[in-house]
């Protein structure tokens, strides 16, 4: 998948049935957010055990699916509709780790 170029978290959990229309729709509708080219909005189910990134790009949309077969994805309280990651941040919270609390730390062997 290429790298989005910005990056939302729902933060409120959502059905991972859900597809790549109805997952639009909950990002206009909830999130009030546009399409837009180098997006993505990552979602994730109430136990956190489960992510999906939905990204567009020039040629059409990715809808990409992350399970966790251990431990949990760590997520945001609750408070806003969305929060805005780098792209580093990204990197962390798709292999599992805590990316609120990797600034300044080495973490090369998890690469």
């Amino acid at each position: 998948m290429l790298i989005p170029q910005h990056i939302w978290l729902a933060l409120e959990p959502v059905d991972m049935r859900r597809g790549i229309d109805t997952l639009t729709q909950y990002i206009t509708d909830n999130l009030h957010q546009a399409w837009q080219e180098g997006a993505a909005f990552v979602f994730c189910n109430k136990s956190h055990s489960r992510m999906k990134v939905l990204r567009w790009d020039k040629h059409g949309v990715w809808l990409c699916l992350r399970r966790l077969h251990q431990g949990h994805f760590i997520w945001p309280k609750q408070g806003d509709a969305a929060w805005n990651l780098s792209p580093e941040q990204f990197d962390w919270l798709t292999k599992g780790i805590d990316w609120q609390r990797v600034d300044g730390l080495d973490l090369s062997q998890w690469k």
